[in-house]
């Protein structure tokens, strides 16, 4: 239930204007409810940081009906940042060194832009792998998104993901395969969920690192894996926390890049995505670039405001379900001292007390 603004992060405000249940802190501090404390380690370029701030605040806010939830965003330094993104990190991001010393009861991990095929030449590998450690010996659970998942299967497991030959990205369906799981209780048994990535774990990397793979696809692979404990790190190559218009502003974004020619080739559209009148829409604008582009002409406007009301969410109650259950799980085991992992009593190895 609700989020706390426990800052001025303005996304606090966005998410409220929106119909989100947010309070003050000066409201919450009154209550007799408990507390979970969340990090999120947003690693996303400037343009997608606030949006991505508001997909994963929204996922937590609604997901559950028992806690008070204070997120701390915070990101690595190591990232490349514009002026703007470095002021915006500088007010209302929480210092790393401040978030370990405070302790959270959970942690979630965004993706990232990265440049070049190797994982490990990126600039934010190494602050990535010291912080995940940490969390894996302090956090009682970490949430990986898409990439994040990629760089873990690695760090931790020395397994790298492959190139696909084109970008995946649309909106699939999948299934649960391990109706047993926690996480996936009460859970539809096959739902969508948005994927976008040039790369990918495949299943048998997943079991060769002996993770339970929880929900996958025909299409885009697996979904939904958990670390061998069963709990401390939770794996998503896809995009639950995808707002209805997320694929859009990137395929916005891909037509612009041709436009302006860092592509050769228009792009496709995302599968499963649009309906028959979008794709028609899009399909005339298409035209009309190429027209433009052959004449030397300047390119029309992109037809944003006729797609963007008429786009369907068919995944976001799935996710929702799924990180009320991861959230539900968090707020059993956690200790009541945010420095401590887990209450008296769990077992580290097997906190779900499974086996």
């Amino acid at each position: 239930m609700p989020l706390v603004a426990n800052s001025d992060l303005p996304s606090f405000s966005r998410l409220s204007e929106e119909g989100e249940t947010v309070i003050s802190r000066d409201h919450a501090v009154h209550q007799d409810i408990r507390e979970l404390h969340i990090g999120l380690l947003n690693m996303m370029p400037d343009k997608a940081l606030e949006a991505t701030e508001r997909q994963f605040l929204r996922l937590v806010g609604e997901s559950n009906q028992i806690a008070q939830f204070y997120v701390y965003p915070f990101t690595l330094k190591e990232i490349h940042r514009s002026d703007e993104g470095r002021a915006h990190i500088k007010q209302y991001y929480m210092d790393i060194d401040a978030i370990k010393e405070q302790g959270l009861d959970a942690l979630i991990i965004t993706g990232a832009n990265v440049v070049g095929a190797e994982l490990s030449a990126q600039s934010f590998w190494k602050p990535l792998k010291e912080i995940t450690d940490w969390a894996y010996n302090n956090v009682t659970s970490t949430l990986c998104s898409c990439l994040a998942t990629h760089a873990l299967l690695e760090l931790r497991y020395g397994l790298k993901r492959r190139p696909l030959v084109e970008k995946r990205w649309g909106v699939y369906p999948h299934r649960v395969v391990d109706k047993t799981h926690p996480l996936v209780t009460g859970v539809n048994t096959r739902f969508d969920v948005p994927h976008s990535r040039f790369n990918q774990v495949d299943r048998s990397q997943f079991e060769q690192a002996g993770l339970e793979i929880l929900v996958e696809s025909d299409e885009a692979g697996v979904h939904l894996a958990v670390s061998e404990d069963g709990f401390r790190l939770v794996f998503c190559q896809g995009h639950p926390e995808y707002d209805a218009h997320s694929l859009m502003k990137e395929y916005k974004r891909e037509v612009g890049r041709f436009i302006f020619e860092d592509l050769q080739k228009y792009p496709q559209f995302p599968e499963s995505y649009l309906n028959v009148s979008n794709a028609a829409i899009l399909e005339e604008f298409r035209d009309r670039v190429l027209v433009a582009r052959r004449l030397g002409n300047p390119p029309p406007q992109f037809p944003e405001h006729l797609i963007v009301p008429t786009l369907d969410n068919t995944w976001h109650d799935s996710a929702e379900a799924v990180i009320n259950n991861w959230i539900g799980k968090v707020y059993q085991l956690t200790d009541i001292v945010r420095r401590k992992p887990f209450r008296e009593g769990v077992d580290p190895s097997n906190p779900l007390n499974r086996k």
